[in-house]
């Protein structure tokens, strides 16, 4: 019998919300079980295991952070949506960072083509548009904003910066205009 309440949309829910609390190493379907008190082969008639729910909450954070980005990217141009894309990463990853790392999971060729993966490059590179890079600069620029988003906002998570001035906030700014001022002089191959 199905618990009332109980799906697969509610699981991944709820598995992204622990992964904020305990972190998304930790989600486990044993884990989800205990948070809904049922026995774990009930979560089996709406997951196949572990990796089918990490790949769930994977999919969600993602569809929630292009939602997020194509909100604040609405109506900006050049540097000013560079920068509104680049908070939108660093805000949810402090907001949700159990859904972040969520983000980050290699998913397999069918879950990826079928996650809002895709629409995260499309808004990047039509930010890219507005610094005239054609390709492939525009895919080495894609690849350089991901990496500089990701890699700071992780070494921040982790506490990276925490005891050294200026503030990261200071640094944060002065590397997305660093960021701004290298996509408008993009060197030549």
């Amino acid at each position: 019998m199905v618990r009332a309440g109980l799906t697969a949309g509610r699981l991944a829910e709820a598995g992204a919300e622990l992964a904020d609390e305990v972190g998304f190493e930790q989600v486990t379907v044993s884990a989800l079980a205990r948070r809904f008190d049922v026995k774990v082969a009930s979560l089996y008639s709406h997951v196949k295991n572990s990796h089918d729910l990490k790949t769930r909450i994977a999919l969600l954070a993602l569809e929630e952070l292009a939602d997020r980005a194509a909100d604040a990217l609405a109506g900006r141009a050049g540097k000013d949506a560079l920068t509104a894309l680049a908070n939108v990463y660093r805000d949810y990853a402090r907001e949700h960072p159990g859904r972040y790392a969520a983000a980050q999971l290699r998913l397999d060729p069918e879950a990826a083509a079928a996650s809002a993966g895709g629409r995260h490059a499309q808004m990047t590179r039509a930010i890219l548009r507005g610094y005239d890079l054609s390709e492939p600069d525009q895919t080495h620029a894609v690849r350089l904003l991901g990496s500089v988003f990701h890699g700071y906002v992780s070494l921040e998570l982790g506490g990276g910066f925490d005891h050294s001035a200026p503030d990261s906030q200071q640094t944060w700014t002065r590397i997305l205009d660093a960021l701004d001022a290298l996509l408008r002089n993009w060197p030549a191959a």
